[in-house]
């Protein structure tokens, strides 16, 4: 089993949910691959230099000012910063963008009604698996920033859960491969009211008599359609869950939702 881990900006932006959390990845045994998002360091960072960060329905429009600075924080001061703290733990971690070894090429967002800029989006076909499979089978732990590029030398900003799940897809086919994603709910929740009510298990069957009960809320749908797309594209499991129980979670006996 190879566990493609993502971990969210609420989770880089709390120091001591992050140590916690690079504390249980370290204890995960075998392959595992992290993929974190940027927290609002850049923003701050970006405010300094005098950038300002501009948004569009909650979603960063990544100009050429920008996307040097998404690029530093991003790549360089999270990326290494996680993986220090992860040697420090005894985990031989190697961070990485989209760009290095080609692992993950993209194109630039086609402008429709809003120019997002510089950001990337995926065809998993073009995910390179042959360089991260020396990395695992080398005893290594890759530690991917939200970075890709478009092969003509341009970094592109690109979503820490699409690149997850690229990566999860692409290296199935290698793999069993659990995809967890790991943010700050404890999971799927029968009532949104009600941080412990949480659905252990969904098939594609439950989802569907879930949606029709209303029981979802909107903010957990497109996770549920990004895990269904990749269980439908050979990925064998996908994990909805808390940073804190992410060791539990790559057991068979979990505290987040399974999906399958």
């Amino acid at each position: 089993m190879v566990y493609v881990i993502k971990v969210g900006g609420n989770v880089i932006d709390n120091p001591a949910l992050l140590e916690q959390f690079l504390t249980d990845l370290a204890g995960v045994p075998g392959k595992k691959i992290l993929i974190h998002g940027g927290g609002k360091i850049a923003t701050r960072i970006g405010d300094k230099l005098g950038i300002e960060s501009k948004y569009v329905n909650g979603r960063r429009i990544t100009d050429a000012e920008t996307i040097d600075v998404v690029t530093m924080v991003y790549g360089g001061l999270v990326n290494k910063q996680i993986v220090a703290k992860l040697q420090a733990r005894g985990c031989n971690a190697i961070g990485l963008t989209g760009a290095d070894a080609n692992i993950i090429p993209a194109s630039k967002r086609p402008v429709k009604e809003i120019d997002y800029g510089f950001v990337g989006d995926i065809a998993t076909a073009d995910v390179q698996t042959a360089p991260v499979k020396l990395l695992l089978d080398a005893g290594l732990t890759p530690v991917f920033s939200p970075l890709t590029h478009d092969g003509k030398g341009q970094i592109l900003n690109t979503n820490a859960d699409t690149i997850a799940a690229s990566l999860a897809i692409a290296l199935s086919a290698h793999y069993p491969v659990r995809l967890i994603y790991c943010f700050e709910k404890k999971g799927v929740l029968q009532d949104a009211s009600n941080d412990d009510s949480v659905i252990n298990l969904i098939t594609r069957s439950s989802y569907q008599r879930l949606l029709e009960e209303g029981v979802l809320t909107e903010g957990i749908l497109p996770k549920l359609e990004n895990a269904f797309a990749a269980i439908e594209s050979g990925v064998k499991e996908v994990l909805i869950g808390h940073a804190n129980d992410m060791q539990r979670n790559t057991t068979e006996d979990v505290a987040g939702t399974l999906i399958r």
